[in-house]
């Protein structure tokens, strides 16, 4: 489980760092309407994370099904978008998907040193 706990932490870190790094690139490039779209994104993403870790830590302990409550808040969020006109639909979805980036960069640093865990 420490294992586990360490890969959680260092998802949830890369997020992050990736997430303030994208936002502002996002104001210098676009506008700050557009970057608060995407931070919106991406928190809602670091939620879905923690949800879905939180899953997988109850799986371990009991022989339980993963809830699709995580599902809600990505749904939830699209369909605000959706209906508000301040908020943007694509930035938001592609702040989402920031998380999987930090998924992508862990995979990519085990296949090139695999000995740092």
């Amino acid at each position: 489980m420490q294992e586990y706990y360490q890969l959680k932490q260092t998802l949830l870190l890369v997020t992050l760092v990736a997430t303030g790094i994208i936002f502002i690139c996002v104001w210098l490039v676009y506008s700050l309407n557009i970057a608060l779209n995407y931070l919106i994104g991406a928190c809602t993403g670091m939620v879905y994370l923690r949800m879905l870790a939180k899953d997988v830590e109850r799986l371990s302990q009991q022989n339980r099904r993963p809830s699709m409550a995580r599902f809600a808040v990505f749904i939830g969020i699209i369909v605000v978008a959706s209906q508000w006109q301040k908020l943007q639909i694509l930035p938001i979805f592609l702040g989402f998907l920031t998380y999987k980036a930090a998924i992508i960069v862990y995979v990519l640093q085990s296949l090139v040193n695999p000995t740092s865990k």
